[in-house]
């Protein structure tokens, strides 16, 4: 059974161990440059708060690069595979996902923010809630690859990805990471529908999540005080809102054009995380609508590569792995957008390619270099 939609453009695979095509070069461009762009962003963003922390206001620029550097290695890792080689370490991946998640748990993690999330290795901060969603990807994939027509049955098709999904979900609820299990649930649900899952069942678990998901919202104070105050910015703007408020004010600042590369004056100290989180706040101050449709622009490219590679794949496998890998980006960068524009509750997600942090970083590449590889598996149709 075809993925929805994807038959009448499917190309003709390239035979297992024979030698693969070349990569989508607008693709890994468009990739290179955000990244790059990134880099530029967390210098301007984080140069003032690396001083006064580090007295080196250089210091989240090396540690970026050197971030984006494993992230590349890990795209040509990935890219220069037959992804579906890949099948082989499905359950490793999921296996080694699920250990270092109940690590985070149990209290190997690290705390910031008011939440533990991340498990120190040496210099760098690996959080597993970010390799959670490439390992599901991955899962989820190869599962659906399998089932077939046993896709549209409730026992076979839909319920044990929504356990295993709901498990991961769970692990990322204990942290608390509400944001994470939001992207998995839709990551999960997406793939379903790409797959041929019965729309009903896809609906019918919406619905009934709807009560859960309120109550984990109103049911615990530090999220419905978040929620409030996504309501009513204004009503707590010296406690909660204090951080959205500053955003949003950062993007009034920056007019059509700018204040100017380096000249955002919300990242002397009144926005927090500049340089992760909020982000795009300094790229709208400093360059403007302008710089922001500049950016929104190279993501609908990316996300239109991607589309276009899940439907010229030459098999299932590498439908669902494109269609996975291109959601995640999305969900991600719209999530933290809208967060950013007061347009969502805050999450805590990171801006794909842009935000500081290794682990986003790393993993964004990653999946970007599995894209690659399903790019190069098919033959010209």
């Amino acid at each position: 059974m075809a993925p929805v939609g994807v038959e009448p453009y499917r190309a003709q695979a390239v035979e297992k161990g024979a030698p693969l095509g070349r990569v989508d070069h607008a693709l890994l461009g468009v990739t290179m440059l955000l990244v790059t762009f990134g880099i530029v962003m967390v210098y301007s963003a984080s140069a003032v708060f690396a001083e006064h922390l580090h007295h080196n206001g250089q210091f989240f620029l090396v540690r970026q690069t050197l971030y984006a550097a494993m992230g590349f290695a890990a795209l040509t890792f990935f890219a220069v595979q037959d992804h579906r080689r890949l099948r082989a370490f499905t359950y490793p991946m999921l296996g080694l996902t699920v250990v270092l998640m109940l690590a985070v748990v149990m209290g190997a993690g690290h705390s910031g923010g008011g939440a533990a999330r991340w498990i120190r290795l040496g210099p760098i901060n690996i959080q597993p809630a970010e390799i959670a969603k490439l390992s599901l990807i991955v899962w989820l994939s190869h599962s659906l690859a399998k089932k077939n027509e046993k896709i549209r049955t409730f026992s076979v098709g839909f319920l044990p990805h929504l356990l295993v999904a709901g498990f991961l979900m769970l692990l990322c609820l204990k942290q608390p990471d509400f944001g994470s299990a939001v992207v998995l649930l839709l990551l999960t649900f997406t793939l379903l529908f790409v797959a041929g899952a019965r729309t009903g069942y896809i609906l019918g678990t919406l619905i009934a999540a709807l009560p859960v998901a309120a109550w984990l919202v109103l049911g615990t104070e530090y999220r419905r005080r978040r929620w409030e105050a996504f309501l009513d910015p204004a009503r707590f703007r010296s406690t909660i809102s204090y951080q959205l408020v500053e955003s949003m004010m950062s993007f009034g600042s920056g007019g059509m054009t700018g204040v100017g590369l380096g000249d955002s004056r919300q990242k002397l100290f009144f926005l927090p995380e500049a340089h992760t989180d909020f982000i795009s706040a300094i790229l709208g101050e400093e360059l403007g609508f302008v710089g922001v449709a500049g950016l929104l622009l190279a993501y609908a490219f990316l996300i239109w590569r991607g589309v276009r590679i899940a439907l010229h794949a030459a098999d299932d496998h590498g439908t669902y792995l494109a269609f996975g890998v291109t959601t995640l980006l999305t969900l991600q960068a719209l999530i933290n957008l809208g967060v950013a524009m007061g347009a969502l509750p805050t999450k805590g997600l990171t801006l794909p390619f842009i935000s500081y942090g290794g682990s986003s970083l790393i993993i964004d590449l990653a999946a970007i270099g599995i894209l690659l590889s399903v790019s190069r598996s098919a033959k010209a149709a």
